[in-house]
């Protein structure tokens, strides 16, 4: 059993590395990989901190990640329309690959269509590359298809670039992996769970995902939101924890 935490630690992380290693430790993950982790000294902080002896991260790139399991190799796929790397970890002897995913922020119409040509591009790649199981996680920043969103809970701005952008968003970036054939993992598993991750101190989006081949399903065994007090002080996001049976 290995498990895998994806989590938005917010610009970096410095300052919180406390905070943050209070809610990685208390998940005890196998492997993390982290969106927004700009700082290497950070993430080796953390990593030192985790007992962790493989870590990776890169200035001006969003994907890293730190792990106890030995790792065979790893590396940052950027396509020409992806604003964020896309990272690809291999875990040395262990039958699957991990992809970490930081998609264009910003709820409007024209970034949902750029977050459709970023997965799309990352999806294409794999489907050429990878045959076995293998998962995609991380911070999608889109919503999945039929989760009730309340415009009048968000910020004034965001309201505002929504309201330039036509005052609604066609939520098709995780319609696109549905399609792909891959199963929305926290949702299959949590079928009555909201599963909203941001913001921390009064959650109302699901930005942050796991997703397996849907035919591998079985293989992920938990996928929980970690809601514990902890992490509402560590960063924006809470972090998402799933199981995979190996």
């Amino acid at each position: 059993m290995v498990r895998l935490l994806t989590y938005n630690i917010r610009r970096g992380g410095s300052g919180r590395e406390d905070a943050l290693q209070a809610v990685i430790r208390a998940c005890d993950p196998d492997i993390v990989v982290f969106q927004e982790a700009t700082d290497p000294k950070v993430i080796a902080a953390l990593a030192y901190g985790a007992g962790m002896p493989f870590h990776a991260a890169r200035p001006r790139l969003s994907l890293g990640f730190m792990s106890r399991i030995p790792i065979a190799g790893y590396s940052w796929h950027r396509p020409r329309v992806s604003r964020h790397a896309f990272l690809e970890i291999v875990p040395k002897d262990l039958p699957v690959r991990l992809f970490g995913v930081h998609l264009s922020a910003v709820f409007a119409a024209l970034t949902e269509r750029r977050r459709m040509l970023e997965l799309r591009a990352l999806v294409s790649a794999i489907h050429r590359e990878q045959r076995g199981f293998h998962v995609v996680a991380g911070d999608f920043n889109t919503l999945a298809p039929g989760e009730i969103f309340d415009i009048r809970s968000l910020p004034r701005r965001v309201r505002a670039t929504l309201w330039l952008s036509g005052g609604r968003v066609r939520w098709r970036t995780i319609r696109l992996m549905l399609d792909a054939g891959y199963a929305d993992v926290f949702r299959a598993l949590n079928p009555t769970d909201a599963g909203l991750t941001l913001p921390t101190p009064t959650p109302q989006v699901r930005l942050d995902y796991v997703f397996v081949p849907s035919a591998d399903l079985s293989r992920v065994t938990r996928c929980e939101v970690v809601r514990d007090s902890p992490s509402r002080d560590a960063s924006d996001h809470f972090p998402l924890l799933a199981e995979l049976s190996l």
